[in-house]
């Protein structure tokens, strides 16, 4: 299975938890080996591999980030799955802040990010993006 866009059900979820308080998003990543833009799309003709189209993404969604008062808390390359399914290796893995899940709401239906967001669908062969609440330890 390839998951790059939630589904109906998952935004649903996501809107019953608790709304006002900041959240952290970890992402993984894996890019498609060649982009794949739809037809009509000004990138479509330009031969790009995955990479390179989700790092347009990144670019062109972060004034969108930045804007709703998200910020970038890690990035790095994921090694080696070492508890866990051999193919879900990633090519990207990292956690994002948002100051609450209306913040993270707003931005999806920026219409900048609306936009940016193509970059993503082209670059990404499949993702997990994972809600995470602090845990009392």
């Amino acid at each position: 299975m390839h998951y790059v866009d939630p589904a109906a059900g998952q935004m649903d979820a996501f809107r019953d938890l608790p709304g006002d308080v900041p959240i952290e998003m970890l992402n993984l990543i894996r890019y498609r080996d060649l982009a794949e833009y739809p037809d009509e799309h000004a990138c479509a003709a330009e031969g790009l591999f995955g990479a390179e189209a989700y790092r347009r993404y990144m670019a062109t969604s972060a004034p969108v980030f930045a804007r709703f008062g998200g910020r970038m808390l890690w990035q790095g390359e994921p090694q080696l799955v070492l508890i866990g399914p051999d193919s879900e290796a990633w090519d990207l893995a990292f956690v994002a802040r948002y100051p609450d899940a209306a913040a993270f709401l707003a931005m999806v239906a920026d219409p900048e990010y609306r936009e940016a967001v193509v970059h993503r669908r082209a670059g990404v062969q499949t993702s997990r993006l994972i809600r995470i609440a602090a845990a009392d330890t």
